[in-house]
This record gives C-alpha cells, structure tokens and sequence, in this order.
C-alpha cells in the first residue's frame, strides 16, 4: 500500500468531474471581464481531449435574464403597438408615435455610453421602461391633432395649433420626472444604488433626446402621413 495526496472531494455534473474555479469582480463589469479571460485561455491554455470549459455562476444567470429582456421588449414593443392601434384605430399614426422609440433609444445609448458603456441588467430594465414613457409624449400629441382635425381645422393648422396646445404638458411631466430621476443617476456609488442608477441614467437621457426631437418629427411625421393618405 502506497500513501498518496489526492483531492478530498470529487465534484460532478452531467456525469462528468467538474473542477470549479471562481473569482470576483471589481471596479469592472462582468461581461468585459469574461471576455478577457476567455481570450486569455484561447490564446495561453491547451486544454487535453476530453476537458472543456464552461463560463457559469452570475455571468451565465446574467446571460440568460439578458436573452429573456430581450424577448420581452420585443413583446412590450408589440403591445404598446396594439395598445396604440386600439386608440387611434389607424396604422399609419399608431408608427408615427412608435417613432418615439428609436427617439429615446438614442439618448439612453447616449448615457449608456457616457456613464461607461455598461449594458446591465438594469439598463435593459431601464430601456424597457423608456418604452412606455417614450409614446406618451406622441399620443398626446396625435391625440390632440386628431381632434382639432375633427373640428375641422386643416392639418398643418391642428398641427401648429396641437403642438402648442400639448407644449407645457409635455415639457411639465417630462420635468417632473427627469427631477425625480436625478439623484438616483448621481447616486451610483452609494450603497443599494447598484439597480437603480443605471436604470436611471438611461431613462433620463432617453426622456431628454424623445422630448426634445419628438416637438419636431411627430409633427412632421403626422402631416407627411396625411399627404400620403390624402394621395391615396
């Protein structure tokens, strides 16, 4: 008999033996960090036939929440559609105000971006609440042109009139809730704050790009559409 040193436990999953080799992360995000070390071991480490390696723990549960936001933003951008269909029961104006979307897509890319370019778990929460927020300033607006429109006014005329009309509105609710989105965008440092100022940040700088650009394109989108309707 021969006394020998061996592991004092033998870890298995899938019928294989697994060897687990975890790591914590800081001052970086997770995803970049992945993918460093995965470069490092295609470029430095050989692996024997037979061995592979698997990437889990809070990188693969990140993964996974990252493909089912992503299913359910495509599902909000559907209902939000028929939710709009429902309402002005016309196509055309139901995409003019889905024109918000990539509106306010661009200001939270922006922030994104500025605030390190990080797209988290909460920042695609962030974006799917932009969703809904995005559309109402657009619905007010139609909503608004559509009726001087019933009163018999022209088009470009419901639109200069409308756009007044719905201006301070806009610019009000759109106000209240870039103030209420301040300090949990400056506040990513303190403790418990890790969710919410992402999600923050993406919604503000969604909210400022939509209110600012929709004043211009929703108008001029609804008064194209109605050319378009017209020659028709």
């Amino acid at each position: 008999m021969v006394s020998a040193k061996g592991p004092n436990t033998i870890s298995r999953e899938n019928v294989a033996r697994k060897l687990v080799v975890s790591a914590n992360v800081a001052g970086r995000d997770l995803g970049s960090v992945v993918s460093d070390i995965r470069k490092a071991v295609d470029e430095k480490v050989t692996l024997p036939e037979g061995y592979h390696i698997e990437y889990g723990g809070q990188f693969e549960s990140e993964q996974e929440a990252s493909q089912t936001l992503l299913v359910t933003s495509v599902f909000a951008i559907l209902v939000i559609f028929l939710l709009l269909f429902n309402q002005f029961r016309n196509v055309r104006q139901s995409v003019v105000v889905l024109c918000n979307l990539p509106l306010a897509l661009i200001g939270g890319v922006l922030a994104l971006h500025l605030s390190g370019g990080v797209l988290s778990i909460p920042a695609i929460i962030g974006f799917i609440s932009l969703f809904g927020i995005a559309t109402r300033n657009g619905m007010l607006l139609i909503s608004r042109y559509n009726d001087l429109r019933a009163d018999g006014l022209t088009v470009y005329e419901s639109v200069m009139k409308g756009s007044a009309d719905r201006l301070n509105p806009i610019l009000m609710t759109a106000l209240t809730s870039a103030l209420a989105l301040i300090p949990l965008a400056l506040g990513g440092d303190l403790p418990g704050n890790e969710i919410q100022s992402p999600m923050a940040k993406v919604i503000l700088g969604g909210l400022f790009t939509s209110t600012l650009l929709n004043a211009f394109v929703i108008p001029v989108m609804y008064i194209l559409t109605n050319k378009i309707s017209t020659q028709q």
